[in-house]
């Protein structure tokens, strides 16, 4: 007697859709990928991925949207940054946070990447959606500082920027440009070093002796 097929629940499938989208579209980039690859890949019918998604751009969001709800980025921030009163500890945190993340999961900053060079929308909708309020959070704290006079009176958005651009480039480097092939970084020196850089312009002298000093091994 014939062994009877086990179904796949419609959430299973989508599922299976959306995992094999994501290492398509992060290795192929949007324009790359098409929806007849996916579903070979999936191993199902080309129809069966427009019932979930009615086009390729929503697949790819739904892609971005599903890696960022795993990282949980900005509850992680504004849990960290809640009664923080020491900001090297803060920054040294979320730089190791950040690239920790970033390279554990280089497919995600591939799909961003290839958003922003090939698909406007979706990089400046990902923006709004899921960045937007990271660097708020973030510039948030660097204002309330500020006020405190720890630190220098800049704009608290863009020095933001700046830090987490500096983790992002370090990052691009490494693990997408090749740089780990020519020089090997212990991943928690680098947080704590490119924090350490961007303290040294942001403190004032208030801020530096009312700084906690690292810790020695």
């Amino acid at each position: 007697m014939p062994r009877a097929r086990t179904r796949i629940s419609g959430e299973d499938r989508r599922r299976q859709i959306i995992d094999v989208a994501l290492e398509l579209f992060a290795r192929q980039g949007f324009k790359g990928t098409t929806t007849r690859q996916i579903a070979q890949h999936a191993r199902v019918n080309e129809a069966l991925i427009f019932r979930h998604f009615p086009h390729k751009e929503a697949l790819y969001w739904a892609v971005i949207a599903d890696k960022c709800r795993k990282t949980r980025g900005c509850e992680e921030l504004q849990k960290k940054l809640e009664g923080a009163e020491d900001p090297r500890e803060v920054f040294t945190w979320l730089a190791g946070e950040v690239l920790r993340r970033n390279r554990e999961d280089t497919g995600r900053s591939r799909l961003l990447l290839y958003s922003a060079l090939e698909n406007h929308r979706l990089s400046q909708r990902f923006f709004r959606t899921h960045i937007a309020g990271y660097y708020e959070l973030l510039a948030d704290y660097i204002r309330a500082r500020i006020r405190d006079g720890v630190f220098r009176d800049v704009d608290p958005a863009l020095a933001a920027r700046g830090f987490l651009g500096m983790l992002f480039y370090h990052f691009l480097i490494q693990e997408l440009f090749g740089g780990k092939r020519y020089h090997h970084f212990d991943p928690e020196k680098v947080g704590a070093t490119l924090a350490d850089i961007w303290l040294e312009g942001m403190l004032t002298a208030n801020g530096r002796s009312a700084r906690k000093p690292a810790q020695t091994p």
